[in-house]
């Protein structure tokens, strides 16, 4: 699930989660309802919450203990610690950890009870390059095993490398639906994203290209020029291009095109009524 903050994805989860009551509507997790089966959902869903607070003095091995306790046939901790990076960290406190490690560790106690399904809000946030890859590839690994995954987040390359499908929320609905592949198709637009690299400073090239007019949009950055190019002008950019003796590098379409377009660049503009989510 993505949307601009305040679009209701954090309330949607938590209604899935039962830990919040849906206004109307039915909610089935496995068979289950989430706030009459509560007990026998947890036993089949793994949940990583936005944010944990934890005990001031707690160490990892203790909490990943406690947690592993709720459950009555829990993963090895000490295998999951391993795997993500933390076996380092099994007796150091939980609140000494970096954020990124504090991210790792909720991951690993949503997985504790060898989940059918896991709810991840904001699964990679604070964490490194290196860190959200390994992330990234063991879910993929857990998924291709038979684990459903449900996520919410702001990053557009992690959705297109983990998601299956894809739900786009803004004010409480939801507005599109569908694979990567085709929210980027039917969403991006068409026009296109052209690089023009060390032509930052050509004065000229920008003031020929800015020329053009309707449906040739310029922008400089840095030590490049950036052009958004509508499919009518393409054959006018081409030629003063060449006139110039330069050559553009095209960037393809990606989620975040489609995303912009269909929340309309709206950050900051989601309403209350994200309270209210209509996922029909």
């Amino acid at each position: 699930m993505i949307g601009p903050n305040g679009s209701g994805k954090t309330s949607l989860l938590e209604c899935i989660e039962g830990l919040r009551k849906p206004a109307t509507g039915t909610i089935r997790v496995g068979g289950f309802d989430p706030a009459t089966d509560r007990t026998r959902m947890t036993r089949i869903a793994g949940i990583q919450l936005q944010q944990l607070v934890y005990p001031p003095r707690a160490t990892v091995e203790e909490i990943c203990r406690l947690f592993a306790s709720f459950y009555p046939d829990p993963a090895d901790h000490i295998e999951l610690l391993e795997l993500f990076g933390l076996s380092g960290q099994r007796r150091s406190q939980v609140v000494k950890l970096s954020g990124g490690q504090q991210q790792r560790l909720s991951l690993i106690l949503a997985l504790l009870n060898n989940p059918q399904v896991v709810f991840l809000d904001e699964l990679t946030n604070g964490l490194d390059p290196a860190a959200r890859r390994m992330v990234w590839d063991e879910l993929r690994r857990r998924n291709g095993d038979g684990l459903t995954i449900v996520i919410t987040s702001h990053h557009m390359e992690e959705v297109e490398y983990l998601c299956d499908r894809v739900n786009v929320l803004l004010k409480g609905r939801v507005v599109a639906t569908g694979t990567p592949t085709e929210l980027i198709r039917d969403h991006a637009g068409d026009s296109a994203r052209l690089v023009l690299d060390g032509a930052g400073g050509n004065r000229k090239l920008a003031e020929s290209l800015t020329g053009l007019g309707s449906g040739v949009r310029v922008e400089p950055a840095g030590q490049r020029l950036m052009l958004e190019v509508q499919p009518a002008r393409r054959g006018d950019v081409d030629r003063v291009l060449a006139e110039h003796g330069t050559t553009a590098r095209e960037l393809p379409a990606s989620l975040d095109d489609a995303y912009l377009n269909l929340t309309g660049q709206a950050a900051g503009t989601a309403s209350s009524e994200a309270d209210n989510v209509d996922v029909s």
